[in-house]
């Protein structure tokens, strides 16, 4: 059987080539693929033929979790594609110890793994040149080091801006970069991490420039996904209802209708009450007949017995709100199933569960479980083709959340027969908030990021303000539900992935680099020097650390150029500015010059828990370079 490369897929093998035979300078390659479109073979079309032309000698894969690092092994050992790509590369899945490669093309490590040691990976991208792919790069914030919008805005640092801080100097320093996502939009309405924007058609936004000089974009929208039958269409079954709960100052509420043409202040404490009450598990059990009665018809279609195993039947994922609901959702569902089928057929896997990867592994790969109950794990990039219902009871509304989730289902099923005989079908509670993503999904690109309004009272919230606030966890006590009706819609095609706006259509082509373009060459060159000497020196000579801790040496010669270049963060630097660090880097060392984070208490916090730190002697002042670089030097 012949699997041909989708069109997404030829169009990447074009750039991946030209990159090989140097008739691009673009370094930057964007794969922005719809969920369930099919990008794991993406980075297995860029490392064989990139390894193969010597313009990298490696491959590091990032994942956002370790769930994943299998499915990239597997991309790479599948004897198919070994053979039509013609290339006998394996990758190996690392944890953080010496040598991740350990003589492989690659290796492939979590998020998690890189922030955990990041001076591991940096030093290894320092030996190697390296492909790097950061795959669904959406959950990687911008970081005001370098994204001029995000040093302008307070940004919390979070566990996402960590992993951010600590992939950066591995995204300065890899060779060539492919960054793959399902969506080019963040929940928080935050700038992705490396990704070049521009203005917005609405006021308060900016959006991915598709065009931006030095790189190269490959997009696959769903509407082009469909129409080859890359994926499969979508049926919506929303189901309606009523909910009533007691507030934090004991006052019973309700009944409120969960569906509505607006979000309202009852929107977020309906819909939690209703999927820990009757109602979800009306939702739940309509869910349930639907994959039943599938499996059943794929059965005599097929002449097989009503208990033999077989691959392509049809499963059902269940989306839990919290882990202590799964398990309730789990328990209900085994009590539909005869006692000893029961535990076989439907399982659960959260991150508390034992042995949670084995079951997520026999989920994708194995007639049964045939029922997987999950919150988080198996949501995002889960390449199993055999779901075909998911009952969607999360209180989770952003976009590129859902969007994942319904992607679960979409995917088709090689061993279910003809794909006109295979549809998607998702159950979801029939709220507001639903319905604005749903006609978000069928009418915008989703390509914007977002700046925060100002904070103001307000009687009624908004839809773009209870799209990010989290269910009520506290004061909200469920009382009851009941479910009232369902509807069922099919999901439009929605919209292409534009490369350009018509309002931008006239380029300045008498600029040979534009301002903004030679910014950002100038912040990458910087980025690359810090790292190189923090690699330079970490290797040589392990003393140059002395009295000074933190969090790697990069990041401490980070703050040291700050400081020698006026506390000011590259990415508010002028042209000018940037021209002088690089010039004043070309001439010194950083190792001289960490004397100035003496009284950061960052670095000496950090120093006093690794008890390196001596206090310093006399007064205690900021030390300020005596020879800063300036636009002159």
């Amino acid at each position: 059987m012949t699997r041909p490369l989708r069109s997404h897929q030829q169009r990447l093998a074009g750039v991946i080539e030209a990159i090989a035979t140097r008739e691009t300078e673009a370094r930057d390659v964007l794969a922005a693929v719809t969920p369930g479109g099919g990008k794991s073979l993406l980075p297995v079309i860029a490392a064989s033929r990139l390894i193969a032309t010597g313009i990298v000698d490696r491959i590091c894969w990032v994942v956002p979790r370790d769930s994943l690092r299998l499915q990239a092994e597997e991309a790479f050992a599948d004897p198919y594609w070994r053979e039509a790509l013609r290339h006998s590369l394996s990758v190996r899945a690392a944890d953080n110890t010496p040598d991740p490669s350990r003589g492989l093309a690659g290796y492939i490590t979590t998020y998690q793994g890189v922030a955990a040691a990041p001076d591991l990976h940096l030093a290894e991208f320092r030996r190697h040149r390296t492909l790097l792919v950061v795959d669904e790069v959406h959950h990687l914030p911008a970081l005001a080091d370098i994204d001029p919008v995000a040093a302008a805005q307070e940004m919390e640092e979070d566990q996402a801006s960590a992993w951010s801080r600590a992939i950066l100097p591995l995204l300065e320093c890899a060779r060539v970069r492919l960054l793959l996502s399902g969506t080019l939009e963040r929940a928080d309405g935050k700038g992705i991490l490396w990704l070049p924007y521009r203005k917005g058609p609405k006021a308060r936004t900016r959006e991915v420039a598709l065009d931006a000089e030095g790189w190269a974009v490959v997009g696959y929208s769903r509407a082009q996904a469909l129409a080859e039958r890359a994926v499969l269409p979508v049926t919506f079954g929303a189901l309606d209802g009523e909910a009533s709960w007691r507030d934090e100052d004991g006052n019973e509420l309700g009944p409120h209708r969960i569906s509505g043409l607006h979000p309202d202040e009852t929107t977020r404490p309906a819909l939690f009450t209703a999927l820990r009450t009757g109602f979800a598990e009306v939702l739940l059990r309509e869910a349930f007949l639907a994959v039943r009665s599938l499996r059943a018809r794929r059965r005599q279609v097929r002449g097989l017995a009503p208990a033999e195993p077989a691959r392509g039947l049809g499963k059902l994922l269940v989306v839990a709100p919290d882990q202590a609901t799964a398990r309730h959702y789990l328990a209900v569902v085994r009590q539909w199933i005869p006692a000893a089928q029961a535990e076989a057929v439907a399982q659960l896997a959260t991150s508390d569960t034992p042995r949670a990867h084995e079951l997520l592994a026999a989920f994708r790969l194995m007639p049964e479980p045939s029922v997987l109950v999950t919150v988080a794990m198996a949501y995002e990039g889960l390449d199993a083709p055999e779901v075909a219902v998911v009952a969607a009871l999360t209180h989770i509304r952003s976009r590129p959340w859902l969007e994942q989730m319904v992607a679960r289902a979409t995917r088709v099923d090689p061993h279910a027969g003809a794909y006109e005989a295979q549809q998607a079908l998702v159950f979801h509670p029939d709220d507001p908030l639903f319905g604005l993503f749903r006609r978000r999904m069928e009418t915008e690109q989703g390509t914007l990021a977002r700046r925060p309004k100002p904070r103001r009272e307000q009687s009624t919230l908004p839809a773009w303000l209870l799209d990010q606030l989290p269910a009520p966890k506290e004061g909200i006590v469920p009382l009851s539900s009941n479910a009232l009706a369902m509807r069922y819609d099919r999901l439009a095609p929605g919209p292409e992935l534009a490369m350009r706006r018509p309002e931008q259509e006239e380029a300045q082509g008498e600029l040979l680099e534009v301002p903004s373009v030679a910014e950002r060459r100038l912040r990458i060159r910087l980025g690359e020097m810090v790292a190189a000497q923090a690699v330079e020196d970490e290797a040589g000579a392990a003393g140059l650390r002395g009295g000074i801790a933190g969090p790697g040496l990069y990041h401490r010669y980070n703050a040291a150029l700050k400081r020698v270049t006026g506390d000011k963060a590259r990415a508010a630097m002028t042209l000018a500015e940037l021209e002088a660090a690089v010039g004043w880097l070309e001439r010194n060392r950083l190792a001289d010059h960490l004397h100035l984070l003496d009284h950061d208490p960052r670095y000496a916090w950090s120093a006093r828990k690794r008890g390196e730190w001596k206090p310093p002697t006399g007064r205690a002042m900021r030390s300020r370079p005596e020879n800063p670089p300036s636009p002159a030097t």
